[in-house]
């Protein structure tokens, strides 16, 4: 079995910052590309940003040049530091993963139980 678990997520004020962490634990033998998501109350989930096992990421337009996603692939773990928060990002955050197990010739998605980011005044 395989797990993510979100962290970091609460309230900060518009300008603020936060980190988010996404940990997989469990069966693991490699992880191929891993993705932040978000979605806000009445709104569909969105794709914030992704990385894959080169390094190469990519960005909602939105949040570049705020948001930097990185990966401690030693550590099976996932960061997105968020500065300059403004009211527009309050969501809750969810992270996905690209797993590949033991036994398996393709990696399986997993997905975390997300975490609540709220930016207010």
């Amino acid at each position: 079995q395989v797990q993510l678990v979100e962290s970091g997520g609460g309230l900060v004020q518009p300008g603020g910052s936060l980190r988010l962490s996404c940990a997989a634990s469990g069966s693991i033998v490699n992880i191929y590309g891993m993705g932040w998501y978000r979605q806000a109350p009445g709104k569909q989930r969105e794709l914030v940003a992704t990385i894959i096992i080169g390094g190469s990421v990519s960005y909602l337009a939105s949040v570049k040049g705020r948001f930097t996603v990185s990966r401690d692939n030693a550590k099976n773990t996932m960061y997105l530091q968020m500065n300059s928060l403004q009211p527009e990002d309050t969501a809750v955050y969810y992270c996905n993963a690209d797993i590949y197990q033991s036994g398996t010739d393709w990696p399986l998605r997993y997905w975390g139980q997300g975490t609540q980011v709220t930016v207010s005044s």
